[in-house]
């Protein structure tokens, strides 16, 4: 099995006019959020407007010319996703005081009803609580009542499906479906709608911000909405965390990114993944043979037929880990290529 990994260094609105139609599995990403002021300049720079609406206060205004920019990218999505495939948007909203007014920006709104106007099914989505234990996270006048703020401590992941269900009639496909499959256990760990991980550093050392969700985000959802081969979108690459996943999950992936400095840390983490996938899956035999002695607590109905070991459904029987067996990078293509475990 063999997988490619493209970047397209570009600006994320336009960049889709280099994608095939209808060749995209799976989307997921997280853009850059309105009214986060890390990303004032950003938006300012793709729309002068926004700036002045800013510098007047008018919060709602420059939080609705951001989110057009990101209607230019959801729309080409609809166009190279295929029918059935699924996107995952990772966002937060905004909390933030202009002028006098102190209101919360509700991206995750926002950004639902753009892609439901553009013909997405909205499906169930996942809370991903972040907690931190910083002194400071609390908003407002601390403990006097009315001017205080709950602490926004969570984000969103937003599930999307182009078109019906993704079908698979052919015998090849059903068998690269069974074989992509997930532990029982983990089925009911990934599906809750409810996510509890710390999040990673935002800071770099040149002191950008990355905006980088952590590794096991993405990781998840590739293996839980696609299967082994796949192509991966990544829209807003930042510093490569979907494609290293996607690479760890023996899926293909394309990456788009504007800001070449990110292209040797992508680079540098791609050329690291091989430890890191076998850590991966090796704590994911443990964890399932961890789960089967001391909690599930009986006799299960099927046997793995590679690893010989229980499962508790069918089509774990057929399940089969991959290990890389060899890394080809160039700086925008990565071919990697994968031996049976």
């Amino acid at each position: 099995m063999n997988t490619t990994h493209r970047i397209i260094v570009h600006d994320s609105r336009k960049f889709l006019e280099d994608i095939p139609d209808q060749s995209i599995d799976l989307v997921v990403t997280s853009p850059p959020y309105p009214m986060i002021q890390m990303w004032d300049d950003l938006f300012c720079k793709f729309s002068p407007k926004i700036k002045t609406h800013l510098k007047n206060g008018k919060g709602d205004f420059a939080f609705e010319f951001m989110h057009q920019d990101l209607d230019l990218v959801w729309v080409q999505l609809h166009r190279v996703m295929k029918e059935g495939a699924i996107a995952c948007i990772n966002v937060g909203d905004a909390v933030r005081t202009l002028g006098n007014r102190f209101q919360i920006y509700l991206n995750h709104c926002r950004i639902s009803m753009s892609l439901w106007n553009m013909g997405f099914d909205s499906l169930p989505t996942i809370l991903w609580r972040k907690p931190t234990n910083a002194p400071n996270k609390f908003m407002g006048s601390g403990t006097l009542p009315v001017g205080a703020y709950v602490t926004l401590e969570h984000e969103h992941i937003l599930i999307f499906r182009k078109g019906a269900k993704r079908e698979f009639k052919t015998v090849s496909e059903k068998k690269e479906r069974m074989q992509s499959s997930f532990f029982w256990e983990e089925r009911n760990k990934w599906f809750s709608d409810s996510w509890d991980f710390k999040g990673v550093k935002q800071k770099m050392d040149d002191n950008r911000r990355s905006a980088a969700y952590p590794f096991e985000l993405p990781y998840r959802l590739i293996n839980m909405y696609s299967l082994y081969g796949d192509t991966v979108l990544d829209p807003f690459v930042g510093t490569g965390t979907t494609i290293t996943a996607a690479i760890a999950s023996g899926r293909s992936s394309i990456g788009i990114e504007f800001d070449q400095t990110f292209l040797p840390i992508i680079s540098n983490r791609v050329a690291r993944i091989k430890p890191v996938m076998d850590k991966i899956i090796s704590d994911r035999l443990l964890a399932h043979v961890e789960f089967l002695n001391y909690i599930y607590k009986k006799t299960p109905k099927y046997n793995n037929e590679f690893y010989k070991f229980p499962v508790i459904t069918k089509p774990e029987s057929k399940m089969q880990f991959f290990s890389i067996s060899k890394i080809e990078p160039t700086p925008l293509c990565t071919t990697v290529s994968y031996e049976p475990l």
